[in-house]
């Protein structure tokens, strides 16, 4: 399949003189998995339809391995870059059936191996029952993986994938996902994923890239981004945080729940304190108060209160609304940032 890293650099597309993506440079690397995270209008879209080329790049190139697929005045053809896509809606041929939306991308081989290689991705998928059926036929779940079998078929070097799974229930969404990144995984494909779901980045990223208004606002390892975000926006990215605007005070910003460290910032500078959720520990005692808790899995996501300042915390189910306690910051996930 002669997977390649993919690589951004210094890309930048407008419309209309606006940016929707500004100098933004980051890696899918080679047979590996690249999540791009980010609300709806950060670039995520963009940057799919640049790396399969049905746009072209205002500034930068992109490169797949060592060759120059798009920069200003130069768009290598989509046809000749060998990615496939898996869209959101999954863009199948209604008029087709699935074993003809499968074959589509086939017809350099004789139409026997076409039908027969169709076959074997719709096995592959589970779906081989249904190789006769029509898209208005197939429930979401099941279009979502003739729309993967199509993907894979031609054998793509890199495989797109754009929110593939938004419109499908939780449970389904669970199954289909580890079907799909199990399929991908055979194939050695790179595979740039979108998503506006921190858990899911999180689970299918060798690489997270989080985006925010066509710019990039860190690159890193899934672990790395998570426990070192680079700024509030980062940390905010991929889960609840509570923010406290404040100085630095020998070296800490003090909050009414704590402290957090901030050895990196100059004494004096004004700074905000970011805590996330599940590094707020409570305990009984006369810091706060539980104002407010909602179920969250095995804990609680609870509301607490101290000198008019309220915050999240994931608690354990036993402390109860109203009750006083004591709070802890587990350094983890306290982050200070420069205002």
């Amino acid at each position: 399949m002669n997977a390649c890293a993919i690589s951004l650099t210094h890309v930048t597309r407008r419309y209309d003189n606006a940016a929707a993506l500004d100098d933004v440079t980051l890696t899918a690397p080679q047979g590996g998995v690249l999540a791009l995270l980010g609300p709806s209008g950060s670039g995520k879209s963009t940057i799919l339809r640049l790396i399969a080329g049905l746009e072209p790049v205002d500034e930068g190139e992109i490169h797949f391995g060592e060759e120059l697929v798009s920069a200003p005045g130069r768009t290598l053809a989509a046809e000749a870059r060998r990615v496939g896509m898996v869209f959101q809606d999954y863009a199948l041929f209604p008029h087709l059936n699935v074993i003809a939306n499968i074959a589509f991308g086939l017809d350099h081989l004789p139409r026997a191996a076409q039908a027969q290689e169709a076959l074997r991705w719709l096995d592959r998928v589970g779906l081989s029952a249904r190789a006769g059926a029509y898209p208005h036929e197939l429930s979401g779940g099941e279009q979502q993986r003739v729309a993967l079998a199509r993907a894979l078929a031609p054998k793509p070097r890199a495989v797109l994938l754009d929110e593939p799974f938004s419109g499908l229930d939780p449970v389904l969404r669970g199954q289909l996902r580890e079907i799909t990144m199990s399929a991908l995984g055979e194939t050695g494909a790179t595979i740039v994923f979108v998503t506006h779901d921190a858990e899911e980045a999180l689970l299918v990223a060798d690489r997270l890239a989080i985006l925010k208004s066509g710019r990039l606002l860190q690159e890193a390892a899934p672990r790395e981004a998570y426990d070192h975000p680079t700024s509030l926006d980062a940390a905010a990215a991929l889960g609840p945080v509570n923010v406290f605007e404040g100085k630095v005070e020998s070296g800490r910003v003090l909050t009414p729940f704590g402290a957090v460290a901030a050895p990196h910032l100059p004494e004096g500078a004004p700074a905000r304190a970011v805590v996330r959720a599940e590094a707020v520990e409570l305990a009984p005692g006369a810091d706060a108060r539980v104002i407010d808790r909602r179920p969250h899995g095995a804990h609680d996501l609870a509301r607490i209160e101290a000198k008019d300042l309220v915050w999240r915390a994931l608690i354990p189910a036993r402390l109860a609304t109203g009750e006083s306690v004591s709070v802890t910051l587990q350094p983890a996930g306290a982050f200070a940032f420069s205002v």
